[in-house]
């Protein structure tokens, strides 16, 4: 497995830190893997260390509970600081107890979590002020390249653009295999772990759902129009609980919801958002006949690239045009478009012309899957093949 140093780096500053270490996010996006190579950092200059991974029945079997892992701690640490790293620690009874009370006697401490049982707003309730949280995602583009070349394999931009970075779908060699696997991962996180979790009782509701916000990526919703959608289905349900829904993916962080910013009012338009897939396989799993929504995900795979880069991002709404993005990093503002192509005369026209009447002091950008260089004098266009391997927005 590569090295995500990008992730990595972050959390060194902590090691040392008697602050619970939160590895987060979506289910098999690589945080045991990240926990493995910060283990190893640390044996590096001591031995002082003690693992634990709690999907090991034979582990559960013995510390069922937090005074128990209090105790095995105990029994098993040797003088000076200790590093505690627990694996899918949210199996065990009472563990945000023993988490509060073995930082405390110089330990330093880092769990990881299927955060469908583990989610942040049980952080910040169990364990308010002592913690701090890191959210790993699936691969980028540029983690794909390394991770493909060590496995010997290759992987295409339109391949990227259907299955999306899910690390361990590269393993599978058939397109047969790597569905099956991307299915079961779907119905595990997606359906089966929240249903279980939030005691959901309409579950062909909760479905039909998930399928229509899922394939809704990069997409302005709201939940009256997911309501309008559900009951025109012949489902019944009101609009608070298409809300409740809509929370439950996001603290699973299976989609986001970014809102869009008004010039007119320069706020966030509160009742409007638009929905990205943490991963778009979660769209493509959905498709039928082969007929994958590439604008779509093009946009959202664009949105999970700025993410890694750092940049915060709001829709922008331009009187009444959308821009797809603002990002904004290091008081920098930039102004980016995304389409799958501007060779056809009327979607060049209609994409440039969102950035009227937007000055020059920002810098306007267009993304685009096109080989030809479309820039103008006041649009930066970046091909999606460099815009991939591009740390920052930045002019190189």
């Amino acid at each position: 497995m590569i090295y995500r140093e990008h992730y990595i780096r972050p959390v060194r500053e902590f090691y040392d830190s008697d602050l619970i270490k939160i590895i987060t996010g979506i289910r098999r996006s690589g945080k045991s893997v990240i926990l493995e190579q910060i283990r190893n950092e640390i044996k590096q200059k001591t031995d002082n260390v003690i693992y634990l991974n709690f999907e090991d029945k034979r582990i559960l079997a013995n510390i069922s509970n937090s005074n128990l892992l209090i105790d095995y701690i105990e029994n098993n640490r040797k003088d000076g600081k200790c590093y505690i790293f627990l694996d899918e620690v949210q199996m065990l009874d009472n563990w945000q107890e023993a988490c509060k009370t073995l930082r405390l006697y110089n330990n330093s401490i880092f769990i990881t979590g299927s955060n469908s049982k583990l989610l942040s707003k049980e952080f910040t309730k169990e364990l308010s002020g002592r913690y701090v949280a890191f959210r790993i995602r699936p691969f980028v583009y540029k983690e794909i390249l390394e991770y493909t070349k060590e496995l010997g394999k290759e992987c295409s931009i339109t391949d990227y653009l259907i299955w999306g970075g899910f690390p361990k779908r590269f393993e599978f060699d058939t397109e047969e295999a790597r569905l099956r696997y991307l299915n079961d991962l779907d119905d595990t996180i997606v359906i089966n772990d929240l249903i279980n979790r939030y005691k959901i009782k309409k579950e062909n509701l909760f479905k039909n759902f998930v399928n229509y916000i899922l394939r809704s990526n990069g997409r302005i919703v709201s939940a009256k129009s997911i309501h309008d959608y559900i009951k025109g289905k012949n489902e019944n349900c009101s609009i608070n609980t298409i809300i409740k829904y809509i929370s439950y993916l996001e603290e699973a962080y299976i989609i986001e919801s970014v809102k869009q910013y008004s010039t007119k009012t320069k706020s966030e338009l509160a009742y409007y958002s638009k929905i990205y897939d943490t991963d778009v396989a979660f769209n493509s799993i959905r498709c039928m006949d082969n007929r994958y929504d590439l604008t779509h995900n093009l946009e959202n795979i664009v949105y999970n690239e700025l993410i890694y880069m750092g940049y915060n991002i709001n829709v922008f709404n331009n009187n009444g045009k959308e821009i797809d993005f603002l990002a904004q990093k290091n008081n920098k503002q930039y102004y980016i478009q995304v389409a799958y192509s501007v060779a056809e005369e009327k979607t060049y026209n209609r994409e440039f012309s969102a950035f009227a009447n937007i000055n020059n002091l920002s810098q306007k950008i267009i993304i685009t899957n096109d080989d030809i260089d479309y820039s103008t004098s006041t649009v930066r266009h970046i091909k999606l093949k460099d815009f991939l391997v591009m740390d920052s927005l930045e002019n190189n």
